[in-house]
């Protein structure tokens, strides 16, 4: 069979995408199926508003309708109050356009099947889930057949398989999919089909749709907008190229008018919107960029950093070294080395919570030219055959910390140095490997060290917080055994076992602290961490290394919280770790 390799790479890549929708560590059997919330409740809250409750300003349904579902995060930061009264959504509608069909099936799902017809019960979930995981698989065939004009099948199979498997683009489609990157995705899929066509034959039917295509995705994510630059630049590769280029623009200068007109009349429903709601037909929501001191850690940091978490994105920028022979060269080189510039420069570097970076996941349907490019080029001879433990290890890496991370044990925020180590492909990870999302403090082997208990006790403490901030577990405990004046390192080991009764311990901590007349040495680690069971008894644990001048210090251990907290403390033990 034509193309057989690439079309059982599309196959493997659809069957995992769909496994992944239920993924069991993000949605358990006995949870309900929300995947309108937080940010994705932002873009999709246009569905409802008009065709449900017929209510965009007031927004009187919403209370309601968020304590049932709990979509918001606590805080209803999707829309804000404008000067005439009338809430503004703080998020674009583009997103919402792309998932109107999605929705109107859900709709009439549960019209016709006696569910909640309220714009967020199962049916509506459901399809807006799957709609992102169609358009994916979709855009995704036609990826296959835009690469295979360039690229030989297996180059195009492994293309598609690393551009999947290896990155984050999973977790945008699968588990997180109401949010824009899987609406956005196609469209730069058709931004790349709509481009080569318009070069092969030039009409304004391929204008029109080019045209089309970056209004919508600039109504999705404004700074999208820079869509315009691929068809642009397109078969510039060479000077005389991108003369005729310039020559075939003068050419069907009317064309660049009908890109226009359509760009225009995707935009028309946001600026209709934003005048009905607001009074103005401009309302851009207000954004912080530091181009002038972009964060390069977004690409480099452990917090999230790109080439961190997404290894294979090191090919995608290989392979723009050996892009010059293809007609996307100019296109795709200035198109996405502007995009990560504008995504580093974003004030906000961490963008809430992200698995890698999430800021530049929809675009990689572009990315895939510059890979298939660097996949083509090592394919010489025997380079093949050494890279491919290397591909299948970045796979196995990524499908990996997808589960680390629905688990919450590959953190949405808090990623350190120490602590991404201590979890790397581990399976199981210990109450002293969580302690490093808060503390650098750790002993990797306590073998040579000699120990000395300090403090243990077997109790039934309870912790009943609603008006104080912090509750004292050891008060002044005198660590008078300490030994003093022996040289190499000193540490306290503490372990906890505590029963938390309470369902709001977000912010917590477990806080230890030494002081010696002036000096105070502090560590402290999260109450909640992706090892916490509500209801059960919980064990934790966590190293102070103790300076030298700390002997004979008071010690302290106490829970603070910024909200009430019912929790029971069933074991406490301080021990003391020299050599």
């Amino acid at each position: 069979m034509k193309h057989i390799y690439s079309l059982l790479a599309f196959i493997l890549v659809s069957a995992v995408v769909i496994s992944y929708r239920f993924i069991p560590e993000r949605y358990p059997k006995d949870y309900p199926l929300v995947v309108t919330t937080w940010d994705a409740l932002g873009y999709y809250i246009y569905l409802p508003s008009v065709f449900i409750y017929h209510d965009y300003k007031d927004l009187n349904w919403f209370p309601e309708a968020d304590k049932k579902y709990s979509m918001s995060g606590g805080w209803f930061y999707q829309a804000n109050r404008c000067d005439n009264g009338n809430y503004v959504f703080s998020y674009l509608a583009g997103t919402a356009v792309m998932q109107l069909p999605f929705f109107l099936i859900g709709h009439l799902v549960a019209t016709r099947a006696g569910y909640p017809v309220d714009g967020f019960s199962p049916p509506y979930q459901m399809a807006i889930a799957f709609g992102a995981i169609i358009y994916f698989i979709l855009s995704l065939l036609l990826l296959r057949k835009i690469l295979l004009r360039y690229f030989n099948d297996r180059v195009t199979a492994a293309t598609l398989l690393l551009l999947a498997l290896a990155s984050n683009i999973i977790q945008y489609i699968s588990v997180d999919g109401a949010m824009s990157h899987s609406f956005i995705f196609p469209l730069y899929v058709l931004a790349l089909w709509f481009t080569i066509k318009w070069h092969e034959s030039p009409s304004p039917l391929w204008a029109s749709l080019i045209g089309l295509t970056i209004g919508l995705v600039t109504i999705s994510r404004p700074t999208e907008a820079i869509m315009f630059l691929i068809p642009l630049f397109w078969e510039t590769q060479t000077r005389e190229l991108a003369a005729r280029k310039w020559q075939l623009l003068r050419k069907y200068r009317g064309h660049i008018v009908w890109v226009a007109v359509f760009a225009f009349l995707a935009v028309l429903p946001q600026l209709i919107y934003w005048k009905s709601a607001s009074g103005s037909f401009i309302d851009v929501p207000g954004s912080r960029w530091d181009f002038l001191n972009p964060h390069f850690r977004v690409l480099f940091g452990w917090e999230n950093g790109w080439f961190i978490y997404t290894p294979v994105a090191i090919f995608f920028i290989a392979g723009m070294f050996f892009m010059k022979k293809y007609p996307f060269c100019k296109s795709v080189l200035i198109f996405c080395l502007l995009s990560i510039y504008i995504v580093i420069a974003h004030h906000d570097w961490r963008y809430g919570a992200t698995y890698s970076c999430r800021a530049l996941s929809h675009i990689y349907p572009v990315f895939a030219l510059p890979l298939a490019a660097f996949i083509e080029r090592i394919s010489i001879r025997w380079i093949r055959y050494v890279l491919i433990i290397p591909a299948l290890y970045l796979i196995g890496v990524n499908l990996f910390q997808l589960r680390q991370y629905n688990k919450t044990i590959l953190h949405f925020r808090d990623m350190n140095r120490k602590y991404y180590c201590s979890i790397y492909l581990n399976p199981h990870p210990t109450p002293v490997d969580m302690s490093l999302l808060d503390t650098n403090d750790r002993i990797r082997d306590e073998r040579p060290f000699r120990k000395l208990m300090l403090y243990r006790a077997d109790t039934s403490l309870r912790i009943s917080m609603v008006e104080r901030s912090e509750k004292t577990l050891l008060d002044s405990l005198i660590v008078k055994n300490m030994p003093g004046s022996i040289p190499g390192d000193r540490w306290l080991k503490l372990e906890m076992q505590m029963k938390l009764n309470s369902t709001d311990a977000w912010g917590s901590y477990i806080n230890a602290e030494l002081r010696r007349e002036d000096s105070t040495k502090r560590n402290r680690i999260r109450v909640i961490n992706p090892l916490t069971r509500w209801g059960e008894e919980n064990d934790y644990a966590f190293y102070i290394n103790v300076p030298l001048y700390f002997s004979g210090s008071n010690f302290r251990l106490f829970i603070t919280s910024p909200s009430p907290l019912e929790a029971e403390v069933k074991k406490i033990s301080v021990q003391y770790l020299y050599n």
